[in-house]
Parts: structure tokens; C-alpha cells; sequence
């Protein structure tokens, strides 16, 4: 989603220790890949027409952290999604919570998909939606369809280049693993990521546990393959309090992975 990136001055011996032990005969870097060709059609035919129950149960504690973390407050200024793919939910997870949610996407199709879907979505996402009402604070939107078209902002961004401490809240869901086999990209992406929140900002992220690649309409993309260890190692360089749970399923959406890791906790 950018050009390749020398190793950060902020890389401390963890990122080194697993820079050094992530060794691949055939490394895929993230500016190896044109994401302009991702096909969001296909990819969420495949992934998001029926609820699935690892999907459910990770909306389900996050619909329960936002709303215990959130609920009797305000509404905080500013959401960010980041790397959203054709995927609503995460968003959604923020919207009674937030003025505005920022959708920041680098594949120029995926943000055509998001800037369709985001002034209407379509129906299948009403499935997503009710899983979050169970909680505190979403009974606030009547009329989530409506809240998504006013708040939802679009726009094209890398991860690798958003800007520090602006956001109040946060969700990056299947990114920071699915962009590069490079564990130091991996490591810079995540870490971008919490760095755009404000400090003390609460934040979801889930990963794709131990997969090295995904296919989307016959094209290849790559992954790096992390567990909760790695996850661990590197958000708790930058953020405070991380819960890290694993989200297994009788029903596995692919092959070459090991279940999903989800991640809650605050900016540091």
C-alpha cells in the first residue's frame, strides 16, 4: 500500500528478534502487489453474505468493550477505520460513539465499493447490525443506514502515512497481517495505526492467526503469519491494557489459516 520501508528508528529487540526469525525464502513486500485490482465484489460475496460465527462472536466483544467504554460519555469527535476493505462492520462497531468515522482505504476499488456502500448498504448488513444492538449505546441509532451516510467520511489513504494522535477511537480488522509477508511491515503498519489515535483512545483489531496469503478472484495477496504472541509483542510497544483473545470457528473461511485474533486496548 506504499513503497517499502527501512527498518523504523523506534524498532526495539522484539521487532528485530522476530524480523530475524520470520525468514521466508520468497518474500512479497507490500509495494509488490497492485491493490488496485483487489475485487471487493467477489471478496465480499465470499466473506460477508451470511454472518458468520467467528465474525459474530468478534462483534460481539467488541459491541460489549466499545459500549462499556463508551456509553455513558459523549460522543468523541472522530472514528478511524482503517484499511476497511469491503467490510462495514468495523465502522459500524463506532457510530454511536463517534460524530464522524473515518474510512481511510488504499485500493482505489475498495474505496469505490465503500463510497457505494456507505450512502446505502446493502441488506445483508442489517444481519451485522443486530448483533451489535444487544449492547449499551447502539440503541441510540435509529436508523443505522442513515447514521452511516451522514458520518461515514471516505477516503484514499495508506496506513503506512496517516497522520499521529487524531482519532478517539479506532478499528483495523484483517490488515496489518494481509498487506506484506514482511513481519517489519507488519510491525509498521499495526503500529500506525495506534499512533493515529489520541492517547488513551479505546481500539479494536482483529488478525488472521499464522496465514501466509489469501486469494481473491484467482489473485494472489500477501500475509504475514502471526499468533497472539506476535500481536501481543507488538501492540504493547505502543498501547496500554491489550486483551488478546483468539476466535476459533467449526467452519474455516479458507485454507491456510488458524482462527482469528482479536486485540482491544487504549492508546499509549
Amino acid at each position: 500500500m506504499t513503497e517499502a520501508l527501512p527498518m523504523p528508528a523506534w524498532a526495539g529487540p522484539a521487532l528485530r528478534r522476530i524480523y530475524a526469525e520470520r525468514a521466508y525464502s520468497e518474500r512479497y513486500r507490500n509495494a509488490d502487489f497492485d491493490w488496485d485490482l483487489f475485487n471487493p465484489e467477489w471478496y465480499c460475496a465470499h466473506n460477508y453474505l451470511k454472518l458468520r460465527d467467528d465474525d459474530t462472536a468478534i462483534m460481539r466483544k467488541v459491541g460489549e468493550f466499545f459500549s462499556g467504554a463508551l456509553a455513558q460519555s459523549a460522543p468523541r469527535p472522530r472514528g478511524l477505520d482503517v484499511g476497511s476493505g469491503p467490510n462495514l462492520y468495523p465502522a459500524m462497531a463506532m457510530l454511536p460513539f463517534c460524530e464522524s468515522v473515518d474510512l481511510r482505504e488504499y485500493s482505489r476499488s475498495n474505496v469505490r465499493w465503500l463510497s457505494r456502500q456507505a450512502r446505502y448498504y446493502d441488506r445483508h448488513w442489517d444481519q451485522f447490525w443486530k448483533v451489535y444492538q444487544d449492547f449499551s449505546g447502539y440503541d441510540k441509532i435509529g436508523n443505522p443506514r442513515q447514521a452511516l451516510a451522514k458520518r461515514a467520511r471516505i477516503e484514499r489513504a495508506s496506513i503506512f502515512h496517516l497522520p499521529e494522535r487524531e482519532w478517539d477511537l479506532g478499528t483495523m480488522f484483517f490488515v496489518a497481517e494481509s498487506l506484506t509477508r514482511d513481519p517489519m511491515e507488519f510491525w509498521a503498519a499495526a503500529h500506525a495505526f495506534i499512533r493515529a489515535l489520541r492517547p488513551g483512545a479505546p481500539f479494536a483489531a482483529a488478525f488472521m492467526a499464522d496465514s501466509e496469503g489469501y486469494t481473491v478472484d484467482d489473485r494472489f495477496f500477501p500475509a504475514v503469519a502471526v499468533g497472539p504472541s506476535d500481536v501481543e509483542d507488538c501492540l504493547s510497544v505502543v498501547a496500554d491494557r491489550v486483551v488478546i483473545q483468539m476466535v476459533e470457528t467449526k467452519s474455516p473461511l479458507r485454507r491456510g489459516y488458524g482462527g482469528m485474533i482479536l486485540a482491544m486496548g487504549v492508546a499509549r
